[in-house]
């Protein structure tokens, strides 16, 4: 099974002999070595690179563990390089060998050398990468399967959507056939390796609240929260001690390893952010569903989780935002009134205000949909996502309503 990274592929060919380390990261076993070592080679292959200015180095395996030996490798690298022609090195897991920065470092010395490398586990796994290589490194982030993605390997749309809801994006899980196979791929993977990343790289002792945490998170996304809130949830639902202290450092962890995201609360009209509270979005909607079991299929909650995701990946800067408007009460005093904004979503002059709903099933609903994005005076696009296939369609108020699979299957959408 052969699934195309178009969008990453792209990146990675404008990123062609830039003179800086290419930096594939993200979270573990969303396609980083499949898009660098057969995808990214293919195209190099077929723009006329030849075998021999081709590099490549896996430091997994046992037959691999002499890589791991920093001065061997770059010995060895040296000694492949061909004189004249640029030559394109491609370390997978790279972490695994020993003072890897330095080696990296000493490969960018030399001039016909373009660097390309991945790793996944809990050292590399870190959203500050950039610096780890001082100020040399191209981070491209690479996020599980988007639904346009997954719908390349499906032959009927439906049953593609289904299973991309219960079971994300992660491509390995695509290779399973069983409900019960995907499910206990997805929950194991979450528990033996993400964890166990988690814990290893911040020598967490307490194992049991990181795992409470989880899934606390798992079942509150898109909804507003701060570590305050959650220690609170645990004190009264749970009748665990979690200090807020400590609640934020797990959710740094956790955000570090990419596998959730947060999304902070942004004033539309005060033109300011919120530090407090927040959204918790999961890298991979599957993965939150082996968290709970598949149990909690909060239909609403996911397909907010799933908008978020496809901006995301697009390249666009999420923010959730909170609409302040003023009117009188009962009593004709003034009141002030909150209205939520599912998502501000920016990238360089680009702005788009998006609203999530499942389902706008009457009048009074619609109402409740469009009042935040109607309180909103510029002349921005608005749009409500809803669930299903629907063509999209603008109102008498200017505001565009889709259905959420021809939103994630026409990027033309936001332009």
């Amino acid at each position: 099974m052969k699934i195309n990274r178009d969008l990453y592929l792209n990146k990675l060919i404008e990123r062609k002999n830039n003179g800086l380390i290419k930096v594939i990261t993200g979270i573990r076993r969303s396609g980083k070595s499949f898009l660098i070592n057969v995808l990214y080679t293919e195209f190099l292959l077929k723009s006329g690179v030849t075998p021999d200015h081709i590099i490549q180095i896996s430091m997994e395996g046992f037959e691999n563990i002499k890589y791991r030996n920093s001065k061997y490798t770059y010995e060895y690298i040296k000694g492949k390089l061909v004189d004249g022609d640029i030559n394109y090195v491609i370390i997978d897991e790279v972490q695994m060998m020993d003072s890897f920065i330095e080696v990296l470092n000493g490969l960018m010395l030399l001039k016909n050398t373009d660097i390309y490398v991945t790793g996944s586990n809990s050292k590399f796994l870190s959203s500050d990468i950039v610096t780890e290589f001082r100020g040399r490194g191209d981070v491209i982030h690479i996020h599980p399967l988007r639904f346009a993605e997954v719908m390349t390997i499906y032959d009927d749309r439906d049953e593609a959507w289904d299973d991309f809801v219960n079971y994300g994006g992660m491509p390995l899980v695509f290779s399973y056939k069983t409900v019960e196979s995907k499910q206990e791929y997805l929950t194991n993977l979450f528990k033996t390796t993400y964890l166990t990343d988690v814990k290893d790289r911040n020598g967490l002792r307490n194992e049991d609240k990181l795992d409470d945490l989880v899934d606390v998170l798992a079942s509150g996304i898109g909804s507003l929260t701060n570590p305050t809130k959650l220690e609170n949830t645990f004190k009264s639902e749970h009748k665990i001690s979690f200090s807020h202290n400590t609640i934020s450092s797990y959710i740094e962890y956790l955000e570090d390893a990419y596998i959730i995201s947060k999304a902070q609360r942004y004033d539309v009209k005060g033109k300011r952010y919120i530090n407090s509270p927040y959204k918790i979005y999961f890298e991979d909607i599957g993965l939150r569903n082996a968290r709970l079991n598949f149990r909690q299929i909060d239909e609403g909650h996911i397909l907010e989780n799933i908008i978020y995701n496809e901006l995301i990946a697009r390249g666009y800067r999420v923010d959730v935002g909170v609409v302040e408007v003023y009117g009188k009460d009962e009593n004709h005093k003034t009141i002030r009134v909150d209205y939520e904004v599912d998502f501000i979503v920016n990238r360089g002059s680009e702005r788009y205000y998006i609203q999530s709903a499942y389902e706008i099933s009457n009048a009074e609903k619609a109402i409740q949909e469009k009042r935040s994005l109607k309180t909103i005076n510029d002349s921005f696009r608005k749009i409500i996502v809803v669930n299903g296939y629907m063509k999209p369609r603008v109102d008498n108020d200017g505001i565009i309503q889709v259905g959420v699979i021809n939103f994630l299957l026409e990027n033309n959408l936001l332009l």
